[in-house]
């Protein structure tokens, strides 16, 4: 069985949280600009990223903080209600957001390799 979910473990989810946003915010733009340079602008596939790529730094910097703030006032709501969860409900929510977590660490290396990939290789994954 799982251990009760408490404040230790929810410091652990910010830890992982932490993890995922470096990946898929500053991993993933510096790897981005440097493939962008590599094979142009257009060989983006996301196109909200083409846009903002195509705007300038201080559109970028805006756009990432931007997702940073918000997406760590909704985790603080998630984690607020991971702690209030009562027994034993709250496994199975912990279970929820471990999962939720390791699936955004997952999706930000694998970005990463797509990007890496097309700085070094000229080709996506994908």
């Amino acid at each position: 069985m799982w251990p009760t979910v408490g404040a230790p473990r929810v410091r652990e989810y910010w830890d992982w949280l932490a993890v995922a946003l470096f990946l898929l915010l500053a991993v993933d733009l510096l790897t981005t600009m440097a493939a962008a340079r590599a094979v142009g602008v257009g060989a983006e596939s996301n196109p909200l990223m083409t846009w903002v790529l195509g705007e300038g730094i201080p559109v970028i910097v805006a756009v990432h903080l931007t997702v940073l703030v918000v997406s760590v006032l909704l985790f603080a709501a998630v984690a607020g209600r991971v702690e209030t969860t009562p027994s034993p409900f709250d496994r199975y929510v912990g279970l929820l957001v471990e999962c939720w977590l390791g699936g955004l660490v997952a999706a930000g290396l694998a970005i990463f390799a797509n990007n890496l990939s097309v700085i070094v290789l000229g080709a996506s994954l994908l």
